[in-house]
């Protein structure tokens, strides 16, 4: 029996990374396929298991997933100067690890209507707790796409963990 060949990590990850330079191009030849496109985004900082069930199920809504992550800088902005604790290439990396993801993305600014604008997704997935009427809303409807709200496990939130974390 021969052995498997060895493929760094490194080399296998950033097959699932998509610049956000190139996310309009790329968001043009998914939907040249006739495949659906669905969008997730958020910091993902302290990656638990209630993402892992909207990231789930958003990969459920279409035939491609792309997740686009809030960068480092966004994340202090919104969240917290001691934010994110987990940072954004390693987030990354996690996120291109689940199978469930076909590709990820990142963006700079506060909120992802800039980034939605170029990706044009058929469907954006959020969480119930934002409501059809959430910041995304007019971006993607504007472009045809609707929103999908993903129900929420009650208790667990990076809050909540950290809360854990520092009761200890």
């Amino acid at each position: 029996m021969q052995a498997k060949q060895y493929v760094p990590w490194q080399q296998v990850y950033k097959k699932k990374i998509i610049q956000p330079q190139n996310l309009e191009e790329w968001a043009a030849q998914i939907r040249a396929k006739k495949l659906r496109l669905a969008t997730l985004n958020g910091s993902f900082d302290l990656l638990h298991a209630g993402h892992l069930h909207i990231i789930f199920e958003a990969s459920q809504v279409a035939d491609v997933l792309i997740v686009a992550l809030n960068s480092d800088d966004s994340i202090k902005q919104y969240k917290s100067p001691k934010r994110p604790l987990v940072s954004l290439v390693d987030r990354l990396q996690m996120m291109a690890a689940l199978e469930f993801v076909n590709y990820v993305t990142w963006f700079e600014e506060l909120d992802p209507r800039h980034i939605l604008s170029l990706i044009k997704p058929d469907v954006h997935v959020n969480g119930i707790e934002y409501g059809e009427n959430c910041i995304e809303a007019d971006i993607v409807r504007a472009n045809g796409g609707i929103i999908h709200l993903a129900s929420k496990i009650p208790g667990l939130s990076t809050s909540a963990i950290i809360n854990k974390i520092k009761s200890e």
